[in-house]
Formats: C-alpha cells, sequence, structure tokens
C-alpha cells in the first residue's frame, strides 16, 4: 500500500492537475518585502521569550557572579568568552529568523512558467496545491509561512521560521551557541557556589543571600534546560545534514530520489566551499558554489 505521500506525488503527476489557467502570475516584490519575516503570534512570542532568557542569563553572570568576584582574570575572561558567545548565538537568531529558508516563488504555476521550462516527453512538475506554484523536488508546504520552503527540514517558533535550504546553517549556529553559553554558565554556577560555601555569602555578590541564590538557581535551571534541549537539536541537525534528509522526509520515510554524496560535502553544501572559519560565523552566507542541485523538472 502507498503512502499518503506517494498518493499525493501520484496525483501531482496527472497532467490536468496542474491547471495553470487557474493561477495568477506572482505579484512584483516591493521593497518592503525584501526582508523575510513571520507574522505569526506564538512565533514572535517565542522570539522574544528567547531573547528575554539570554538577557537574564547575562545579568545573571555578570552582575551576581563575575562583577564581585577578587580575581580580575577570572571575571575579564569568562566576561569576554560568554559575553561573545551570547552575541554570536544571539545574531545567528536573528539571521536564522530573517533569512529567506528557501521559499519558492508563490504563483509561478502559470501556463508562461510552465512553457519556460521546456518539458521534455516524460517529464512531470510538481505543484502545490496551497500556494499555486510549481516547486522543486524535496520542497514541502509550511502552514505557518504559507510558502513551499526547499528542502524544509521543519518548523521552529523559537526562531519564528522556517528551517530549509538557506537558513539551515544559521539555525545549527544557534543552536550550538546557545548549548555552549548554557554549558558555559553552569560550570561558572557551580564554581560560584562553592565560593560562596567557602567565603561569606554578603562577600560573594552585591545582592543579598537569599536573593543571591534565587537568582543563581533559576539560572542552572535554564541553562540545564536549554544545554539538554540545544545539545540534541544541534545532533539531530548535523546528522540530518550528514545523512542529506530532512526531519519531513525522515518522518515521511519519502523515497530517495536524489543523487547521494559524501558527508562532507553535505556539510559543505549547508556552510559553504571550501571549509573556513566563515563556518562559525552567521555574518557569513555560505557560498554553495556548484551545490544547486535541486531542479523543478523531476
Amino acid at each position: 500500500m502507498k503512502s499518503p505521500a506517494h498518493r499525493t506525488r501520484d496525483i501531482e503527476r496527472q497532467a490536468g492537475y496542474l491547471r495553470p489557467e487557474h493561477c495568477a502570475p506572482p505579484p512584483p516584490r516591493t521593497g518592503s518585502e525584501t526582508m523575510w519575516f513571520i507574522r505569526d503570534g506564538c512565533g514572535i512570542v517565542c522570539g522574544v521569550i528567547t531573547w528575554m532568557l539570554v538577557f537574564y542569563a547575562e545579568f545573571v553572570v555578570v552582575f551576581v557572579m563575575l562583577l564581585p568576584a577578587k580575581n580580575v582574570a577570572y571575571s575579564l575572561f569568562n566576561g569576554v568568552l560568554f559575553n561573545g558567545l551570547a552575541f554570536l548565538a544571539l545574531a545567528s537568531h536573528a539571521k536564522a529568523m530573517c533569512t529567506d529558508p528557501g521559499a519558492v516563488p508563490k504563483g509561478n504555476a502559470t501556463k508562461e512558467f510552465i512553457e519556460s521550462l521546456q518539458l521534455k516527453p516524460g517529464q512531470v512538475v510538481y505543484k502545490c496545491p496551497k500556494c499555486c506554484s510549481i516547486k522543486p523536488d524535496r520542497a514541502h508546504h509550511c502552514s505557518v509561512c504559507k510558502r513551499c520552503i526547499k528542502k524544509m527540514d521543519h518548523h521552529c517558533p523559537w526562531v519564528n521560521n522556517c528551517v530549509g535550504e538557506k537558513n539551515q546553517k544559521y539555525f545549527v549556529l544557534f543552536t550550538m551557541y546557545i548549548a555552549l553559553i548554557s554549558f558555559h554558565a553552569l560550570i561558572m554556577v557551580a564554581f560560584h557556589f562553592v565560593f560562596c560555601f567557602e567565603e561569606d555569602w554578603t562577600k560573594c555578590s552585591n545582592f543579598s543571600p537569599p536573593a543571591t541564590v534565587i537568582l543563581l538557581i533559576l539560572l542552572c535551571f535554564e541553562g540545564l534546560l536549554f544545554l539538554i534541549f540545544t545539545a540534541v537539536m544541534f545532533g539531530t541537525q548535523v546528522h540530518s545534514i550528514c545523512s542529506d534528509e530532512t526531519g519531513i522526509e525522515q518522518l515521511k520515510k519519502e523515497e530517495r530520489r536524489w543523487a547521494k554524496k559524501s558527508k562532507w560535502m553535505n556539510m559543505k553544501v549547508v556552510f559553504g566551499h571550501p571549509f573556513s572559519i566563515a563556518w562559525l560565523s552567521p555574518f557569513s552566507s555560505p557560498d554553495h558554489g556548484k551545490a544547486d542541485m535541486y531542479q523543478y523538472i523531476v
């Protein structure tokens, strides 16, 4: 028995299913549409919460643990390291949220566009009935973004965006840097508790002992929770990239119809050619080189 995904593909292969006369040409892009941003209430709230939690960690690390410390070298080193990683985490989050994940042009299933593909006998194209788009293979429709996304992995409310072909690098960096600052914060909390137990609690913080304990426990809980969540997500994303199979494709158990590549080549497809320190930078757009394999015609 065929899966629902395969039955849908069979329907899309029927010539009469495209109905290009029912699709209006896509509207021209205006200046206000150049920046990608999804107007989803849940996603916006989750994005704001993410930034607030990072700022809370910044507050506790700097004002509760580092500034009262007597060792200047310890405070300076950990302050620069934590704030640097936090900055990269927030920059990666912003890039993942405001970068087009690989949206297929909306409403491009027009007669003119289909004719421009110059289809040969036996060649077929896929059409999304929801956004009236001719989409490449491995593209899926997102009900939140209301667009078909190339190589869509999943829609993440924490970045208020889909994770797809063009922003997966930034999402992976976001999970990695959040996991790193969470681990770093947990280590500093452990050292600070030891220091406070050995010294007078009134001298190890600018706040009262009860307030200091509450702030540290909340940070410890936040750090542990986010460390587990983002570390698992980071590992899942790296595995998905190396196996060249998105989360949706794994969930739907879709038939593999694309060329198999090495794990290293799959990494370079996402992070750019060739390998460099730019892989770790959210400010560097990946140079895919000749790695654009996703076609409209299959």
